[in-house]
């Protein structure tokens, strides 16, 4: 698959892939995927409505999946509902890959490892391990360790909502910045958590697509 330069677009968004069914873009931390009740146009959706007025063509994005709006990374959008439906009724078959990195609290004990712990919400709407929830597993190693901070290497087998900041956390290394789940410091000044890699099956023609988005510099163990 040949790619064209990225494309930047407002607000920090990068137009990274784009064709008849669907867009990829890599997604500054900061930018919410889509609107809220109190925030509607600093998001990748607005900024990708804009884009697509832009040239003309009616019709909305749909997101397909979402990133906090402090993760950074890779995003897809379809060009259309019926694609839309299309990549969420499959989602977890035409993902090959979900790889993430992590800046996160505390020396690892060991280089590698999986967690598998069941995942759901908590009286406050948190995600969090309990025995009643649903299927979440979560392989990482460890890139670098510092003093104080593991820079880890995440791959998702499942998708669920918030999944690496609740798994890490669980294990007592919660995502540095991540004060919703724990974390006690904020070295970057951002959540440290970043979508590195993302490989799926495209709705269309099925070919595999695969998308890398380097990991900011200022990740590092420390």
């Amino acid at each position: 698959m040949k790619l064209s330069p990225p494309r930047r677009l407002a607000h920090g968004l990068l137009l990274l892939y784009e064709d008849r069914d669907i867009l990829v873009v890599d997604k500054p931390a900061g930018l919410l995927s889509i609107a809220t009740g109190t925030e509607r146009e600093k998001t990748a959706y607005w900024v990708l409505s804009e884009y697509l007025r832009t040239r003309g063509e009616k019709r909305r994005p749909a997101v397909v999946h979402r990133l906090d709006r402090d993760t950074s990374g890779l995003l897809v959008f379809a060009k259309s509902e019926d694609v839309k439906r299309k990549l969420m009724g499959s989602w977890d078959e035409a993902v090959t890959l979900r790889r993430y990195t992590a800046l996160a609290e505390g020396v690892m004990v060991e280089n590698e490892g999986i967690i598998d712990a069941p995942l759901g919400e908590d009286r406050g709407g948190r995600m969090v391990v309990r025995e009643d929830g649903v299927h979440a597993v979560t392989r990482w190693k460890l890139l670098r360790q510092g003093r104080n901070y593991s820079l880890l290497s995440l791959e998702l087998e499942t998708g669920r909502r918030n999944q690496i900041r609740a798994h890490l956390a669980f294990i007592g290394h919660p995502v540095a910045g991540d004060r919703k789940y724990g974390a006690q410091t904020n070295p970057l000044k951002r959540l440290a958590l970043h979508a590195e890699a993302l490989s799926f099956h495209h709705p269309h023609d099925g070919r595999l697509m695969e998308f890398v988005s380097p990991t900011p510099g200022n990740f590092r163990a420390r």
